[in-house]
């Protein structure tokens, strides 16, 4: 059990449902024709890339997951951790080699943390009051343990899908209906106003919860997830702390800082080409896999030294991804190597 090296990666599913089965408003689903290419063309991009952890997002239904693995020929090698996913709603799940996983660990957060609290009277006279009241995630968050080694703390692993950055559809709000006249050439304004909020909210949730796991300890944590926005947003700067990024021969590291496998790469690399969707032509990394100070090279905690990250994108210039069935977001995958301070 004492590895030398492992890896990552975070992979949309574009909603993985048996056929048949509703999903929002579409009281079919997928029909088997389109079912079987996208557990083809899925069960093909996890052989291709075949990381240590893989975190996934839009599962709809456990079975589902489970042909993937199994077209791709990784049965014995892998198993699956989706218990609520039964095709009634959208779960974040994931795939992990056998061994890997200490018992008992996964478990789903639905509700937001009791210290979690968005209220304010304002800073000045002239600051009006906000409250925010949002009870819980949009989608449930998974939360499991690694043990990576024998002579290292268990490996604290959270899957999220944060509210994706599209208007929130309020025409059945009942006061929209009562005064439709005044809300309607505002729909897209306040639809987006309210994802921002929620989005921001469930960043702000998560970073509770990781903070009272990292603050004082020296648990390793990742962060694997499709966070609907970018490395530079308000909605990252909340989740990872906004921690410092060391260069040459600096040494520090953030005891609850969180560092992005993006930020990473680019100070390797001279160019950014990194981008996990494409909308109206317009590509954002959407896609993140965050890592605590045990796996952040400049760090004095360091456990595990950042040995490269990929994306696998090219079948987001597909355009119509439910009759290829292909995804909608590309695949990250980070690789790291034993390496301790």
């Amino acid at each position: 059990m004492n590895r030398k090296s492992f890896s990552v990666a975070t992979f949309n599913l574009y909603n993985l449902n048996l056929p048949g089965v509703p999903m929002y408003r579409d009281t079919e689903g997928w029909d088997a024709d389109q079912y079987e290419r996208k557990v083809a063309w899925s069960a093909r991009m996890l052989r291709e890339v075949q990381p240590d952890v893989l975190g996934v997002q839009e599962l709809w239904h456990a079975d589902a997951l489970a042909a993937v693995v199994e077209q791709a020929g990784l049965s014995e090698e892998y198993e699956v951790l989706a218990d609520p996913a039964t095709g009634g709603k959208i779960v974040c799940a994931a795939v992990l080699r056998k061994g890997l996983l200490v018992p008992g660990s996964a478990r789903w957060i639905s509700t937001f943390p009791d210290a979690l609290r968005l209220e304010s009277a304002g800073e000045d006279p002239q600051t009006p009051v906000v409250d925010v009241r949002i009870p819980g995630f949009s989608r449930p968050v998974l939360r499991f343990e690694l043990r990576l080694r024998e002579d290292q703390p268990a490996t604290v692993v959270y899957v999220c899908h944060f509210k994706s950055k599209a208007p929130t559809q309020i025409g059945r709000e009942p006061w929209y209906k009562a005064d439709r006249e005044r809300y309607k050439a505002h729909t897209t304004a306040l639809g987006a106003a309210l994802s921002t909020i929620r989005r921001t909210a469930e960043a702000a949730a998560l970073r509770v919860l990781l903070t009272e796991e990292m603050k004082g300890t020296v648990t390793p944590v990742m962060v694997l997830g499709d966070l609907n926005d970018g490395g530079g947003s308000n909605t990252l700067n909340v989740l990872t702390g906004q921690p410092r990024y060391l260069v040459g021969g600096s040494r520090g590291g953030g005891d609850t800082a969180l560092y992005s496998a993006q930020t990473l790469q680019q100070y390797r690399d001279t160019l950014d080409v990194y981008y996990t969707h494409v909308f109206q032509d317009m590509r954002e990394s959407l896609d993140h896999v965050l890592v605590s100070e045990q796996f952040y090279d400049h760090s004095y905690r360091r456990l595990w030294m950042f040995d490269g990250m990929a994306i696998y994108n090219d079948h987001l210039n597909i355009d119509d991804h439910k009759e290829r069935g292909t995804g909608d977001h590309g695949v990250v995958l980070v690789h790291f190597r034993h390496d301790p301070a």
